[in-house]
């Protein structure tokens, strides 16, 4: 759309009245967006998807919640396509497709902790107005708890999907060394999801899952106790400019790369940590070079997200340069070379992810 060339240029009351309408239909899914919240805290999509189509009232008993409620909440999911109603019956149900994204956790297409992610930020928007003034940065360990585990739980989906099957082999080299015994360091790992996954898939290498956010390495090891993997396993609190290790046969990072306040100095540690014929595989945010191809949904959501949580941790560790969730290839590759890396290419991609590998 070409820019008005006045500002008393009249307004286009068709494009006003399909602007409206777009606009009506953000606020319902805005609007939606807390429920989805209450579908998944309280199981109301898992007995949706595991018992059949239903009335309100046996989805409140089943579920022990309480039938106005639920009702509400049924003909809400009814009227955004997400929950299926059969006038006929009166009764509501999940179609496959709709049980893939708000009730199957192990499904690719599971986006609950994302809309769990956003209703943390809301919570913070207080802070990120004041920041907008001021300039000052928000970091991760200043954000709503929900804002972490919402963010864990949106990507891991695309982890357990593509990481071993796909973005590893994709590494020149990598998945024999994995397998015959490697030493792995996972910066930025959050609560430990990529970690995980991949000490369960390689048993005989070694890894060192490291985060600056102490309560997120305390989550991490408990998850690692759980799955069986925390011999495999050691956690550090740091930064990504001064973990400890050297001679690492991989260093990963997993949308993080983007956050930190200086990529070229990560870079640079990066470099210093790793083994002369070692990799670094760094998964990030899907983006073009050019900001008008990333005009379209997926970036949208990722432009949304550095506002709120990715810009203002880079602000709140210096800021230089700061990247934003959508720096594109070119821009990476930029600030990776600039660190001592002489080779970068991409590796692998899905719709939401860039997998990129440096070599020293």
């Amino acid at each position: 759309m070409a820019l008005p060339t006045t500002a008393d240029e009249p307004v286009d009351e068709e494009q006003l009245d399909e602007l409206v309408g777009m606009a009506v239909n953000e606020l319902g899914v805005a609007y939606y967006a807390p429920l989805i919240v209450i579908g998944d805290r309280l199981g109301l999509y898992e007995a949706l998807a595991d018992g059949g189509p239903v009335s309100p009232a046996e989805l409140a008993e089943r579920t022990d919640t309480v039938e106005p409620y639920v009702t509400e909440w049924l003909n809400a999911g009814a009227a955004g396509g997400y929950v299926t109603y059969d006038p006929e019956t009166g009764r509501y149900g999940l179609t496959p497709e709709q049980a893939a994204l708000l009730a199957d956790k192990d499904s690719p297409a599971f986006l609950a902790g994302g809309f769990q992610g956003l209703m943390g930020y809301q919570r913070s928007l207080s802070e990120l107005e004041a920041a907008f003034r001021t300039g000052e940065g928000v970091g991760w360990h200043e954000q709503d708890a929900d804002v972490c585990h919402g963010t864990e739980r949106f990507y891991r989906p695309s982890y357990e999907t593509n990481l071993v099957d796909e973005w590893i082999p994709a590494l020149d080299g990598m998945s024999a060394r994995l397998r015959d015994g490697a030493r792995v360091a996972d910066i930025g790992c959050g609560h430990g999801a990529s970690t995980i996954i991949m000490a369960e898939a390689y048993p005989d290498s070694a890894f060192v899952a490291v985060d600056y956010h102490d309560h997120s390495i305390e989550v991490a090891r408990e998850r690692a106790e759980d799955a069986g993997v925390a011999d495999r396993i050691s956690f550090e609190v740091a930064t990504a400019t001064e973990y400890d290790g050297a001679d690492y046969d991989l260093v990963m990072m997993f949308d993080a790369y983007h956050d930190m306040g200086d990529p070229v100095g990560v870079a640079s540690h990066v470099r210093e940590t790793l083994a002369d014929d070692g990799a670094w595989m760094l998964v990030e945010p899907f983006a073009n070079d050019q900001l008008e191809k990333n005009l379209n949904t997926v970036s949208r959501a990722f432009y949304c997200a550095s506002t709120l949580a990715c810009v203002p941790n880079s602000l709140a560790q210096g800021g230089d340069p700061v990247l934003g969730a959508q720096a594109g290839e070119a821009r990476l590759r930029e600030v990776i070379t600039a660190g001592g890396f002489t080779r970068v290419r991409r590796a692998a991609e899905t719709p939401f992810n860039l997998v990129l590998e440096a070599k020293p």
